[in-house]
């Protein structure tokens, strides 16, 4: 392989010379460099209008790179260590449904914990994937998943001896790492091919101090979300993979499936600056932080009420390390729902977090953060719990791991089904899907057996009003089950 100057960015330099050749724009899209859209083009910039466009010669295609493209995208690969790399444009989604197309045929098995993203689901849907679920451990004093022990994937394994693949979560949106490097070595050991869903861990690769990345635990895939800590755009992301030249080919193949043939050029040229950015400063970058984060965890600490879990976290049940970027912060003690922190946070005080839910707000720390930022946050933190006082409440309804699975995914998807009203639903089997997004986890799955914690779980959510996707039925308060 020959080793390319990371210094170089091919796709951002050609799309920079197609906008000062002044070409002649009779393509797509219509707006013609930003002059059939005025408003949009003087608040985004001239620039940003005129590279967005369409593929062609000089500029590649995303879905047959032989040139720009490709060398942008190889450049990435040897960064991370992978043999290949393709830009995806359809955010980390898209490489999950990819890396499971590639992967499995109909009725394969793949083992994969139960607290993975929804984009999994529809991943069996398309592929006619079974899934074999690994429940993660419960961390049951912060009310959150961790991540899956190397006993119960292995004990997933010896049961399930004809899987073809393990996926794995490399970090937790909350942070917390399984022991990548021994589920693979164990995988590998019985063919299985090694996923990985590294949506929250592009930054991985750029300290010692954090958890190992996927090529470096010998993986053989990899979806990156390079837009959430890499610095790139809102839904560019990356699919890095070993192989040969004929399995690449394979895999683009199976990428084409849901990519589309418009790319906007305006995320690859993202993706190809960002990859630049992170070779020639990501250890700068990434250090700082890390820097930020323990000092915003040591002062949140400090707070009556509030709890910032660590590093300490590392050797309890499902968790091998944890990536200190994810400033995750319990709330239970201030007598307040992670629900209830974040519209405060906001309202109040001008400040969005990444996510919440019953017991906890989390915030990720990245490249572009600044200790004004943080103290801003801090500040806020320290008024509400002043305001509130200490009121240790309960920890009274779990995420409920569980369910059985009845029916396959795919054969749910496409049974017959009826509307029932949410609280008569127990026994009955799911035909769609109900997760709080973010994270994107499911609490039921289409084929899985709905239980009365489910439906405690969703009603308890349904009271702290937050965003709950996946339903026919925007309002939750009916789900389509099998039958008719």
């Amino acid at each position: 392989m020959n080793i390319m100057d990371q210094n170089s960015t091919p796709l951002f330099d050609a799309l920079k010379k197609y906008v000062d050749d002044g070409v002649i724009p009779f393509h797509v899209p219509g707006h013609k460099r930003g002059r059939g859209i005025k408003e949009l083009t003087q608040f985004l910039g001239q620039n940003t209008m005129a590279i967005d466009v369409n593929g062609m010669e000089d500029l590649d295609n995303i879905c047959n790179p032989i040139g720009v493209i490709k060398q942008s995208a190889q450049l990435l690969a040897q960064l991370y260590g992978a043999d290949h790399a393709f830009f995806l444009v359809n955010g980390t989604s898209q490489g999950i449904h990819t890396m499971i197309l590639n992967t499995c045929k109909p009725g394969d098995e793949i083992i994969l914990p139960r607290n993975a993203h929804k984009s999994t689901i529809g991943a069996m849907i398309l592929s006619g994937a079974k899934p074999v679920y690994v429940q993660p451990e419960i961390n049951y004093e912060l009310g959150i998943a961790m991540g899956m022990s190397v006993e119960s994937v292995e004990r997933a394994m010896e049961r399930h001896p004809n899987a073809v693949g393990v996926f794995i979560i490399n970090p937790t949106y909350y942070g917390v790492v399984s022991d990548l490097k021994r589920i693979t070595k164990m995988a590998h050991e019985r063919n299985m091919t090694v996923l990985v869903d590294e949506a929250h861990g592009s930054h991985l690769k750029f300290s010692k101090q954090l958890p190992p990345s996927a090529m470096d635990c010998g993986a053989d895939m990899s979806a990156l979300s390079l837009h959430k800590t890499g610095g790139s755009l809102t839904q560019s992301s990356a699919l890095i993979i070993r192989g040969d030249e004929a399995y690449a080919n394979r895999v683009k193949s199976s990428i084409n499936l849901t990519q589309t043939t418009s790319a906007s050029y305006i995320l690859m040229a993202s993706l190809d600056v960002a990859r630049k950015q992170l070779a020639l400063r990501g250890e700068e970058l990434v250090e700082r932080s890390l820097e930020l984060a323990r000092y915003a965890r040591r002062r949140i600490n400090e707070i009556p009420g509030l709890y910032a879990f660590g590093k300490e976290i590392t050797g309890t049940p499902g968790s091998f390390d944890f990536d200190e970027t994810k400033l995750g912060i319990h709330v239970r003690g201030l007598g307040l729902t992670g629900y209830k922190m974040e519209a405060i946070l906001r309202k109040k005080y001008n400040i969005q977090i990444e996510l919440s839910d019953l017991y906890n707000i989390m915030a990720i720390i990245s490249l572009g953060d600044t200790k004004e930022d943080v103290d801003a946050l801090i500040r806020a933190l320290e008024d509400i719990a002043g305001q509130q006082g200490v009121h240790k409440v309960a920890n009274s309804t779990m995420v409920p791991y569980k369910p059985k699975l009845v029916v396959s995914p795919r054969d749910a998807f496409y049974s017959m089904k009826r509307s029932v009203k949410l609280e008569e639903a127990e026994g009955e089997i799911s035909g769609e899907m109900i997760m709080a997004y973010p994270p994107g986890i499911p609490a039921i799955c289409p084929g899985e057996r709905i239980t009365k914690e489910v439906i405690e779980y969703i009603q308890a959510l349904k009271r702290e009003e937050c965003q709950l996707q996946g339903p026919d039925d925007p309002y939750i308060n009916y789900i389509k089950v099998l039958g008719q």
